[in-house]
């Protein structure tokens, strides 16, 4: 484990219901379910009074007006998102340049090179969490660790409004008491299976030999047994830096509908759309992940016809590639994630461009243009004609 370095995992606390909760104090303490309010819509965020009741995001909103059936429904008022969430990162900048966004409320920081400005990790932490409660009025859960894996570990387990601190003197004892559920890639499925085998801690996977992880996880099993011992080498890479830029979402509970998989993947195109327009990069490909199964994992890329920063385009691309996928073999999906790859500086327009995409991309950036000058709220982009 490199302790040479400190990586901060800052998630906010149910940030879609914490929004509303904020700017309307009746709803404190009462179950609150966002996303699309339809039976066949999709929860984004449940509350934590909601969450008591079995909800949870990625899940399909029938199930969970079931489960909680005092809920309130809410729609995302993206408007009020994005705010909140560009307010975030500009004080996460204030610390660090090597910014991970993982969605619109959640991310990785290196601040290693920030240490000797701003105090060691716990500090800087603290800083950011009480910045973020006094300026957006929001809470953030952060993990503080020497690398990404034990710092987004540590994140959540004290939410909400937790910091917590794992080191290379403390790792020994705080992972293996630790569920199995804790490590990324075991959901559900593979825990119960792994239940089944006697395994229920990570303490219980670290007394397993090589060959073990192996024969029971396959090509996933080194990458496991490194997990459960604490290490993780990979670097935070900043937008800027990134060779590229994706949004990803483990769902608790496998979707079985391919609509509310699409309307998952909007939502991250969107935010990949902004973070590329926000580092004047295009895309000149899209990449879409599934994953289903027991840890199978596929992805199907394609080209676009000509570089882009657009939603549109990106979520076009996704989707059809998506839906090239669901027509011969869809199955449940345990994980979906969309990425913008073969970045560029230089959109290449060609004589074939698209009408609608060069609309598009030119509408962005009349928007963003105006949120510059006149402030993040003055205006904001509907969803686009797809």
């Amino acid at each position: 484990m490199d302790d040479s370095r400190t990586i901060l995992h800052v998630d906010m606390d149910a940030f879609f219901a914490s929004i509303e909760v904020r700017d309307d104090p009746s709803l404190r303490g009462k179950p609150l379910l966002i996303g699309g309010t339809s039976d066949r819509g999709v929860v984004s965020t449940a509350s934590y009074e909601a969450r008591a009741f079995g909800c949870h995001s990625a899940q399909p909103m029938a199930i969970a007006r079931r489960l909680c059936p005092q809920a309130i429904c809410m729609k995302p008022d993206f408007a009020k998102i994005r705010e909140a969430s560009e307010h975030v990162f500009s004080i996460f900048a204030r610390y660090t340049e090597q910014i991970q966004p993982l969605s619109s409320d959640e991310a990785f920081l290196d601040v290693t090179g920030s240490r000797r400005l701003f105090g060691d990790g716990p500090t800087i932490a603290t800083a950011i969490r009480a910045a973020i409660k006094s300026e957006v009025r929001l809470t953030a859960s952060v993990g503080v660790a020497p690398n990404k894996f034990l710092a987004k570990l540590c994140s959540d387990l004290n939410k909400p409004d937790g910091l917590t601190v794992i080191t290379r003197e403390t790792v020994d004892t705080m992972l293996p008491p630790l569920s199995i559920n804790r490590i990324w890639g075991i959901g559900k499925v593979s825990a119960a299976r792994l239940n089944g085998l006697g395994i229920k801690t990570i303490g219980d996977l670290r007394s397993r030999s090589p060959e073990w992880f192996d024969q029971h996880l396959g090509s996933w099993g080194q990458r496991v047994r490194q997990l459960v011992h604490g290490i993780d080498d990979r670097p935070v890479e900043s937008d800027s830096d990134a060779k590229t830029i994706g949004h990803e979402e483990t769902f608790g509970t496998n979707l079985i509908e391919p609509d509310a998989v699409r309307d998952v993947m909007l939502h991250q195109a969107e935010a990949v759309g902004g973070r590329l327009r926000r580092h004047k990069l295009y895309a000149g490909g899209v990449t879409v992940k599934i994953r289903f199964g027991d840890f199978k994992t596929i992805t199907r890329s394609g080209l676009l016809p000509n570089p882009s920063d657009t939603t549109a385009d990106v979520y076009a691309a996704a989707k059809n590639l998506f839906d090239d996928w669901a027509r011969e073999s869809f199955q449940s999906v345990r994980l979906i994630g969309v990425q913008a790859t073969h970045l560029t500086r230089e959109a290449q327009l060609g004589l074939f461009t698209q009408p609608v995409s060069e609309k598009q991309r030119k509408l962005d950036g009349t928007l963003d243009a105006i949120k510059t000058r006149f402030g993040k709220t003055s205006i904001h982009r509907g969803r686009p004609p797809l």
